[in-house]
C-alpha cells in the first residue's frame, strides 16, 4: 500500500477505535431524526370501519390501525392524525364537523412528511357511483349496464371539471404551509375487479356491464389524482397494479377493500386492517422509509 494510503487507513483505524472506546455507535445522520408526520384525507386513510376507534376522535370514525399509525409505528415517526371519514378537499380549509379543525391546520413549517387520500368523497363519487350502480344491479337482476346507461359520462365529469382544480388547490395549500416535507398523495385501490364476477354478485350487486365502468371511473379518478400530485410537487403512490387481485370480490384474507353486502367491516366498501397494512408498506416503499 502506498505511504500516503497506509496513513490515511491507520488515522481511521484510530479514530473509529477511539470512538468505540467511548462507546459511540457511528450511525447516519437521519437515523437519529424523528420524522413530523402529518397524516391528512379522507376514510380511505382514516380506515373507517377498521377495529379499534380512535376514542379521541368518534365523530371521524377513525381507526387506530389505519396506515398512518402503520408507518408512524414502523418508522418511529411522531404522528398528528387528522384523518376523517367522509372528508373532501374543501375540509382541508374549513372545519367538516363542528369540532374539528381544519386538516390543513395539522400542516406546520416543521411538518417532515404528509400523506392523503383525497378526491374520492368529492361530487359524491364514490358514494354516489357505488349506490346508483348497485340499486341498478339489483333492479336488472345483475344483467345489462344500467348504470352506465342512466348516468354515462357524467361522474367523469364532475371529476374533471371540480375534484381536479379542487386537488391541485388542496395540494398547493399543504405545500405553502411545508414547503420542505415530503407530500405523498394515495391513490385508491381496487374496489372492483376489471371484469365481472357472476359469483360476486351477492356481496357486490352490480350489474355485469357496471363493473367495468365502476373500474373505469376509479381508474380516472386516480389518474386525475396523480396528475394533481404530480403538477403540485407532491409525490404520487400508486396501487394500480399492486391492489390488482385484491379487490372486493376475493375472499377474506385475500381481499383489501370489504364488499358491499356481507362484508367484514362496519362500514362496506372501505379498506380492512389488511388492505391498511399493505397501503402502508407500499407508501413507505415508494417513500423509501423503514
Amino acid at each position: 500500500m502506498p505511504l500516503p494510503a497506509l496513513r490515511r487507513a491507520i488515522a481511521v483505524t484510530s479514530a473509529l477505535a477511539g470512538a468505540l472506546a467511548l462507546g459511540v455507535t457511528a450511525v447516519p445522520a437521519h437515523a437519529t431524526t424523528t420524522l413530523n408526520y402529518a397524516a391528512l384525507g379522507d376514510s380511505y386513510s382514516a380506515a373507517s370501519g377498521v377495529l379499534p376507534v380512535d376514542a379521541g376522535n368518534l365523530i371521524c370514525l377513525r381507526s387506530t390501525a389505519n396506515y398512518p399509525h402503520v408507518i408512524a409505528a414502523r418508522t418511529g415517526a411522531r404522528l398528528t392524525d387528522v384523518t376523517c371519514g367522509a372528508a373532501q378537499t374543501k375540509d382541508f380549509t374549513r372545519s367538516q364537523y363542528p369540532g374539528v379543525a381544519p386538516q390543513a391546520d395539522a400542516v406546520t413549517a416543521d411538518t417532515d412528511l404528509v400523506t392523503l387520500t383525497i378526491g374520492g368523497n368529492d361530487n359524491n363519487t364514490f358514494v354516489g357511483a357505488m349506490l346508483a350502480c348497485g340499486a341498478a344491479g339489483i333492479l336488472s337482476g345483475g344483467q345489462g349496464s344500467p348504470c352506465k346507461d342512466t348516468y354515462g359520462s357524467s361522474f367523469d365529469d364532475a371529476i374533471d371539471a371540480n375534484t381536479y382544480p379542487a386537488l391541485k388547490s388542496a395540494l398547493r395549500g399543504v405545500r405553502d404551509k411545508a414547503p420542505d416535507a415530503r407530500v405523498a398523495v394515495l391513490g385508491y385501490p381496487w374496489i372492483t375487479p376489471a371484469k365481472a364476477d357472476p359469483s360476486c354478485f351477492a356481496q357486490l350487486p352490480v350489474a355485469s356491464g357496471d363493473v367495468p365502468y365502476l373500474h373505469a371511473l376509479q381508474a380516472h379518478l386516480n389518474n386525475v389524482v396523480q396528475r394533481a400530485a404530480a403538477e403540485t410537487g407532491a409525490t404520487y403512490v400508486d396501487f394500480a397494479q399492486v391492489s390488482e387481485g385484491h379487490d372486493a370480490c376475493q375472499a377474506v384474507g385475500t381481499r383489501w377493500i370489504e364488499p358491499l353486502l356481507f362484508g367484514q367491516n362496519i362500514v362496506p366498501v372501505h379498506p380492512n386492517a389488511l388492505g391498511e397494512q399493505r397501503m402502508a408498506e407500499r407508501t413507505m416503499s415508494v417513500l423509501g422509509l423503514g
